[in-house]
């Protein structure tokens, strides 16, 4: 199906191509449509074709090597997949489907390669856009680097909450054993001079009572303030395996950057050798 140059502006990656741009990639490109469930592409495929959604949702998905499906991206307007496929040459490593009735602009390398060929501009202009959300995805990135969770978990505390962290600290200080033993000691003593005066003699019957209610609450009320320790703990664990597992990516980065310069050195070396011979 032929594709309006129309629709074309209302996707994010040629949004800024002029009317002459999107009036050629429109003659070359070509609309597609799918029913919902209908596979668009499987994992494997060496079709070389790029979509992007204009109606309806597509789910990308991979298999893990547990051999369990994991969602990629559920795309919707505007969103396409299937780009770095394209645009390398490989097959795909995922698998796309329909998750609703959906039209797609499907595209293929040679369909960018004649648009650049008739407008260099153009490259720049869909360069421009992918820098944008480029810079986006960096900035997410970097504000969820730099999350502190204690204040992450401070902003979602209630009041309930912050009352059970502060009789939990309290309850475990050193000024809470000092002040209730004194306590302690003052009401025993009180009521042992008092004698047949004394308004809870021995055994304490009340005292026993205050002891045991004060226990009643007091348990729970730290429980729930061991817990929010837990939560606090499994956010930091949480954001611990981010940054490893983020300085894991950037240490095979650069360890295939220096094999990389390696390789180049070499091939200087044998160059240099050839010329002296």
């Amino acid at each position: 199906m032929p594709c309006n140059p129309e629709v074309l502006h209302h996707v994010p990656l040629f949004e800024l191509l002029d009317e002459d741009e999107a009036a050629i990639l429109a003659a070359q490109v070509e609309m597609r449509e799918f029913a919902a469930r209908q596979r668009i592409y499987k994992s494997g495929d060496s079709d070389g074709k790029a979509y992007v959604v204009v109606t309806g949702e597509v789910r990308v998905t991979t298999v893990d090597e547990d051999q369990q499906e994991v969602t990629i991206a559920e795309a919707g307007h505007g969103d396409i997949f299937g780009l770095a496929s394209m645009l390398e040459g490989i097959p795909h490593m995922t698998n796309a489907m329909a998750l609703e009735p959906t039209t797609c602009v499907e595209l293929d390398k040679n369909d960018i390669e004649i648009l650049l060929q008739r407008k260099p501009m153009a490259g720049m202009d869909m360069l421009t856009v992918q820098s944008r959300q480029i810079h986006a995805a960096q900035q997410l990135v970097r504000l969820r680097a730099s999350r502190n969770p204690n204040d992450i978990i401070d902003e979602e505390m209630t009041f309930g909450q912050k009352i059970a962290d502060r009789v939990a600290q309290f309850g475990g200080s050193w000024t809470f054993i000092i002040t209730f033993a004194v306590i302690l000691l003052v009401y025993t003593g009180a009521n042992h001079v008092l004698g047949k005066r004394a308004w809870d003699p021995y055994p304490f019957i009340l005292l026993n009572l205050f002891l045991s209610m004060l226990a009643a609450i007091q348990a729970p009320v730290i429980m729930m303030s061991q817990n929010r320790q837990d939560t606090k703990d499994r956010l930091r664990s949480e954001l611990d395996y981010d940054v490893n597992r983020r300085a894991a990516a950037d240490i095979q980065g650069l360890a295939a950057k220096i094999h990389l310069l390696t390789d180049k050195v070499d091939d200087v070396d044998e160059l240099i050798r050839r010329g002296r011979s």
